[in-house]
């Protein structure tokens, strides 16, 4: 299948939700043979003034699809339909 989806957590130190969301995308991930990549906001400018109060957020595919807590369920159904639509 190979890594034809991309998942990011962005992501900042000292928050306690952001490790929470990282575990949870980590198992996900695993689940479909994909790894994911975690971005801390503070070292990009941009990306901090984009997401600062939302974090942490969840990006497949560069595109933004949940925030703050993610719901294991649905984060498996939001792969489920991007690796789908990439075949």
């Amino acid at each position: 299948m190979g890594e034809q989806v991309t998942v990011e957590v962005l992501t900042k130190q000292g928050c306690h939700l952001c490790e929470d969301a990282v575990e949870v995308t980590r198992q996900a991930c695993a689940e479909f043979g994909l790894t994911h990549q975690v971005v801390d906001i503070t070292e990009d400018q941009q990306l901090r003034e984009l997401y600062a109060e939302e974090i942490p957020v969840l990006r497949i595919d560069g595109t933004v699809r949940d925030f703050w807590r993610f719901d294991p369920v649905r984060l498996r159904r939001l792969i489920q339909e991007a690796l789908d639509s990439a075949c």
